[in-house]
């Protein structure tokens, strides 16, 4: 009878928590949808257009970095907060492979940049969880939390150093302090549809992050190795009985996970044209993490929800305001650990701790 009452109050619990979160999330839904309304009654529906338009672009960038952010944790179950300097090291790759393949052509200089950053950042990756991460993975969370957040600081001071100040041969691996102009890998078109405005870097954006989206997701789905990923993220203890190689499997999901940031990397200096410094990959990383939450950290589609989501929220607020931008993303976090600490599509989980 104990045991029949205690399970009874723990389902009871359960449904409370559940309804509560759907009457929570119907309530975001509606605030969301009257958030809009209000925006296409004041700026018009052109300009809902084309910010939804431009939020999508924006949305592609943060999904892929998400991806990198939710794949680390569902294998490892580790916030990499050094994920925003890899996508930073991949775009700065990108941007002098790119300058050296230009003169081979433009198509060549991006598939080549591409190419080359995914793989120079995949080993990065590799070589940071080889180094930083796999010592402490018996360890209590909160060391290898530490650990990520004094790696991102490494690399961001560390690649911020001016080539002349540094000896042979690091004068020709960091990347200095100023600003550095992205080559212009493809040339840019303009498209009018109506009252909306289409660039050749709105189509290739959104097409590049579906294509690496849909080959992650077979990938995963078809692949020994993606199989792999999966039997870990469920029990690394009954992975190992079964033969499965985790620190393989973990390394490989670093690389798969910094390969996809080099390409949001690339994404971002193509379109935005400029690597401000590499302290630039703060924020980013931020809203990837914000939108691996938003979607449920663990989730695959739900990082590609969550990315698309805070793309289209910041580009909407940015626009009627530039602050705006930067708090929309926090006011998000905010609520979602409030009434859906879980994510859009992440499911609760008891851990014992």
């Amino acid at each position: 009878m104990f045991f029949g009452v205690a399970g009874l109050g723990e389902s009871t619990s359960f449904f409370g928590q559940a309804s509560r979160s759907a009457i929570w999330t119907i309530v975001l839904i509606l605030a969301a949808l009257l958030s809009l309304a209000w925006y296409v009654s004041y700026f018009g529906p052109a300009a809902f257009l084309q910010q939804l338009l431009n939020g999508l672009q924006r949305g592609s960038i943060y999904a892929l970095i998400a991806l990198g952010f939710t794949m680390v944790y569902g294998v490892v179950k580790l916030i990499n907060f050094a994920h925003g300097d890899i996508f930073m090291f991949g775009a700065y790759v990108a941007c002098f492979a790119g300058a050296t393949l230009l003169g081979s052509g433009h198509w060549v200089a991006f598939v080549g940049a591409l190419a080359i950053a995914m793989t120079l950042t995949a080993l990065l990756g590799v070589v940071i969880e080889r180094i930083a991460y796999r010592p402490l993975r018996e360890r209590p969370r909160f060391s290898a939390l530490t650990t990520a957040m004094g790696v991102s600081l490494f690399l961001e001071n560390f690649f911020a150093l001016p080539p002349n100040a540094v000896p042979f041969p690091l004068n020709h691996v960091v990347f200095g302090p100023n600003y550095i102009s992205f080559p212009p890998l493809v040339v840019v078109e303009y498209f009018s549809l109506g009252p909306l405005y289409v660039t050749t870097m709105h189509i290739l954006d959104f097409a590049l992050a579906i294509v690496l989206m849909v080959l992650l997701h077979l990938f995963i789905k078809h692949t020994v190795t993606g199989k792999a990923m999966r039997a870990v993220a469920f029990s690394r203890d009954g992975a190992k009985l079964m033969g499965i190689n985790v620190d393989q499997t973990i390394a490989t999901t670093f690389a798969v996970g910094s390969a996809l940031g080099a390409a949001s990397g690339l994404m971002y200096g193509m379109t935005y044209g400029v690597l401000a410094s590499p302290y630039f990959g703060i924020f980013p990383g931020l809203q990837a993490f914000i939108a691996a939450v938003l979607g449920g950290i663990g989730s695959i589609p739900g990082a590609v929800l969550g990315g698309f989501l805070m793309g289209i929220s910041e580009t909407f607020a940015t626009s009627v305001n530039s602050n705006l931008g930067y708090m929309t993303s926090f006011i998000i976090l905010i609520v979602v650990l409030l009434f859906r600490p879980s994510g859009l599509i992440g499911k609760l989980q008891r851990e014992k701790v």
